[in-house]
């Protein structure tokens, strides 16, 4: 694994992407991107470098390179992924803009939305779907863990015009009904998702939905389906 920093003109402060290549990586080959919120999260709880040498050395899925980025503290977090945060679109822009181009520059890759993933649990995944739904032409696939679903989240998903274009990867645990929330609240996150999941099957999305059964709001369960998740949508391009 090795770091690389972006100063972000969008959000003006240097950002941190912590890149995990195959152990069989050539630059003779093409690679998916899949850039992970919560980075260090999926790195650490999530296990997902691990999971990734063991994917690709059964060739249970294409070419694919992990990047994480972390957030500064649950504050910091809460303003960049939150669907109604004061730094969620230039967040977006930031991933759209300036990491994205990154590493087209860094890797060898497909230029296409299709090869590049966002992925994130809980509000990070909230993140990643809405940012796909604006830029899906930058990023074309989808894995959201139980990500936090308000109004904000169903009205652009009603909005999105090329929804049929992306591909997602969506899970809810059957207990997540009484979440503790970072600005010391308490949500049911699993009707919401249930909402969510109905409009999404309805608009015809190419849409792989899972509900966890007995599945809390904790990395045991995501970890857990991250395989699941990885082998659903890193498929070849």
């Amino acid at each position: 694994m090795f770091e690389k920093q972006l100063n972000s003109s969008y959000l003006n402060e240097t950002m941190t992407l912590k890149i995990y290549q195959p152990e069989s990586f050539s630059p003779l080959y093409k690679y998916q991107i899949c850039i992970m919120q919560d980075g260090d999260d999926y790195y650490q709880l999530g296990r997902a470098a691990t999971l990734s040498d063991r994917l690709h050395e059964n060739a249970t899925i294409s070419n694919t390179i992990l990047v994480g980025i972390q957030y500064q503290d649950k504050h910091d977090r809460r303003r960049k992924y939150h669907p109604d945060g004061e730094q969620r679109i230039a967040y977006s822009k930031f991933l759209v803009h300036e990491a994205a181009p990154l590493l087209d520059d860094l890797f060898p890759t497909y230029h296409m939305g299709q090869s590049r993933t966002l992925v994130g649990d809980s509000l990070a995944g909230t993140l990643a779907l809405i940012t796909a739904l604006k830029y899906p032409h930058t990023f074309g696939k989808v894995i959201m863990q139980s990500p936090y679903v308000n109004d904000t989240v169903i009205e652009a998903v009603r909005e999105a015009k090329n929804l049929h274009s992306i591909a997602i990867y969506h899970t809810i645990g059957t207990e997540e009904t009484a979440v503790e929330t970072t600005d010391g609240g308490v949500s049911d996150f699993l009707e919401p998702n249930r909402h969510l999941h109905k409009l999404l099957d309805n608009k015809g999305a190419d849409y792989i939905y899972h509900e966890l059964e007995s599945g809390h709001h904790t990395w045991k369960y995501w970890q857990k389906d991250l395989t699941r998740a990885f082998t659903s949508i890193f498929d070849p391009i």
